[in-house]
Order: C-alpha cells, then sequence, then structure tokens
C-alpha cells in the first residue's frame, strides 16, 4: 500500500491556500509538479496531464481560485510508505512520464478534432481513469483508454472498440452521457465518474469534439484488461414479468425489495431514466464489480440529487443477500450471470 495522501487548500487563503502563490509557482505545479515549497507533488494530482496545458489556461485556473472565498484549512499530514515517501524520486519517474512540451495540435487534423484533443489528453486527463497503470505506476499507454480500477469502480474502455468500447454507442449516445451522465440505452454514470459529469458546464461544440476525438483513437480491447466489460451492440428487451422464483432464488427477493421501485423488472427506470440498466456495462459485467459498488455504497450524480440518487444497500442487507441479487440482475439484465459468492462480498466490503 502506497499509504494516503490528502488533497491541498486551494482557496486563496494567504497562509494556509494558494492566496500567496506567484503565476509562476502556479505555472510550475502544473506543469512540472514542483509545489510552492519547492517539493515535487505525488501524481496522484494529474500533473502529467496538466503539462501540456497552455499558460493562458493554466493562469485562467488561478484567476478563478482566486476569485473564490479564502477558507484557512490546514489539511492532515500524509502518510506515505518508504519508498514513495522519497520526494526526489519523482524527478526520475517524471523523466519518463511527464511530458515535456505543451499540447501540439495536429496540423492533419480539423480544427473539431483538436478541440477534443486537448480537452481529453490535456484539460479532462481523461486517461488518468481510464488507463491501466504499469509497475512504476505510470500509465501504460499501450493499453490507452482501455479501462483501469478506480476506487474499487470499474473505469470502462473508452476506445472505439465496438464489443468492449464504445464503438458502437451513437454520437447522441456518447455526447448525452458526457453531458448528463446517461446514454439512453446505454445507462448512466455511476462512481467516480459521476463526479466527472462537471462536463455539463463545457458548451455543445466542447462536448461534441470530445466525442470526435474519442470515436478516433485506435480501438483496443480483447477482454483481458483489468476493467473489461462487454458492451452490448444492441440492448436487448426484458420482460415486464420476473423469472420464477426457482429459476432466480433470493436474488429475485431481494430485487422486489430493493430494486423494483426504481428499475423496474424490465429495467427501464420507473422514477427516472437514469435508473436504467438497459444495455449498461454495469449490468452486462459477469464480474458484477460496478453493480457490487453502487449496492454497497450507493452512488449519484453531484447535480442529479434525486433523479441520479441510488441510496446505500450495503448496511441493511447482508453479503449473500448482495451477491444473490447482483447475480440475479446480471442475469436478467446482461448477456451472462456473474457468480459472485458472499465471501467476495465481504472482501469488497473490507477494500472500501
Amino acid at each position: 500500500m502506497i499509504g494516503t495522501i490528502y488533497s491541498t487548500n486551494i482557496t486563496p487563503d494567504q497562509e494556509t491556500g494558494i492566496g500567496a502563490w506567484s503565476d509562476e509557482e502556479f505555472l510550475k505545479a502544473l506543469h512540472q509538479g514542483i509545489g510552492k515549497d519547492g517539493k515535487h507533488l505525488y501524481p496522484a494530482f494529474p500533473y502529467t496531464s496538466y503539462a501540456l496545458m497552455t499558460d493562458s489556461d493554466v493562469l485562467a485556473i488561478k484567476a478563478y481560485l482566486l476569485s473564490l472565498k479564502p477558507v484557512k484549512h490546514t489539511p492532515p499530514t500524509k502518510h506515505v510508505s518508504f519508498p514513495f515517501n522519497q520526494r526526489y524520486l519523482r524527478m526520475f519517474w517524471n523523466v519518463l512520464f511527464k511530458p515535456s512540451h505543451r499540447f501540439q495540435p495536429n496540423a492533419d487534423q480539423a480544427a473539431d478534432w483538436n478541440r477534443g484533443a486537448y480537452l481529453v489528453e490535456a484539460l479532462g486527463h481523461c486517461g488518468d481513469c481510464h488507463t491501466p497503470r504499469n509497475i512504476l505506476f505510470g500509465l501504460n499507454n499501450k493499453r490507452k483508454f482501455t479501462g483501469a480500477i478506480i476506487e474499487g469502480w470499474k473505469a470502462y474502455n473508452i476506445t472505439p472498440d465496438p464489443h468492449w468500447g464504445i464503438g458502437s454507442w451513437s454520437d447522441e449516445q456518447l455526447e448525452g452521457y458526457l453531458s448528463i451522465g446517461h446514454a439512453e440505452g446505454r445507462g448512466s454514470a455511476g462512481g467516480p465518474m459521476s463526479e466527472v459529469v462537471s462536463l455539463r458546464y463545457l458548451t455543445a461544440p466542447d462536448i461534441k469534439a470530445i466525442a470526435t476525438y474519442l470515436k478516433s483513437v485506435p480501438a483496443n480491447g480483447d477482454g483481458t484488461d483489468i476493467a473489461a466489460a462487454p458492451t452490448p451492440t444492441v440492448a436487448g428487451e426484458v420482460s415486464e414479468q420476473p423469472a420464477s422464483v426457482k429459476e432466480t432464488g433470493s436474488g429475485l427477493h431481494v430485487f422486489e425489495g430493493a430494486c423494483i421501485g426504481c428499475h423496474q423488472f424490465d429495467g427501464t427506470g420507473a422514477v427516472s431514466n437514469y435508473a436504467s440498466l438497459i444495455g449498461s456495462r454495469t449490468a452486462n459485467d459477469p464480474t458484477g464489480t460496478n453493480a457490487t459498488q453502487a449496492l454497497i455504497g450507493g452512488t449519484h450524480l453531484g447535480f442529479a440529487k434525486t433523479a441520479g440518487f441510488m441510496p446505500n444497500f450495503g448496511d441493511g442487507y447482508s453479503d449473500p443477500e448482495i451477491a444473490a441479487v447482483v447475480n440475479y440482475l446480471t442475469g436478467r439484465f446482461g448477456a451472462e450471470a456473474s457468480a459472485l459468492t458472499p465471501s467476495e462480498i465481504a472482501k469488497r466490503r473490507q477494500a472500501n
């Protein structure tokens, strides 16, 4: 285990925040990963992506942060194990994994493609979640955008691969998912991705540019990646009536008691389309990873406290019950049922 790292106070407080930082110091932090005190920052702060940002965009961020209300607060002390607590080692790591240049537009591509590339690679730093890491914790760009595990959740493959990625998604579905956290027939954002739906503040042309770029990167995925989960080419229909109790066991009982009120037996979503399970990779993942995480800890979209909200069922249901209902819903709404055991659910609880 690496340890525990706490984020920095970035309000304009003069003593505990960034109020006394110069433009040069702020640029150095975002471009080089070096703080005001001269110490190397940990790459939990995605400076390896921000290194691609233009100076003007970095300073625009600083101007915005300095317009906020100052808050005097000193975060807890970091607790990082050896050798990761040796900050000077970051300089060698940076040589391997930090770009030494700003974003370079591709003259052979259209303006919207270049805009999308800049938003994805620099400002959005999508690869920090959707690209697996190598043994040195740098991004493994041979498997770029093929998915990774973030806080116990699968950040899915976002390459144009038709089976494992977003290749079978329409432009409307992808742009909808990016802008409102929901794609009709594909499901809704959850877990760490639900926090990323701050993308809704982007303009429609910027959302379209991101989709254009993502649809252009090399398709990559073979089902062996750590976060692999199939995406259906066409969302299937599910009966409005449940299968027999004999066929489904206790999973049906839990689904009836905890899930049907929002998701319905046909998975279309009774309260909101955000609750739809049809076509989602969560329901089509035979490992049941994200379904388990959502049940144990709940999830919600930050801007949709009601429509995008799923409560925590982990405290009210036992490990056998959680395993049973995940196996039931992946079998009912996906192509292949998971086969989770109570002991696996217990391990996932401990990891949270």
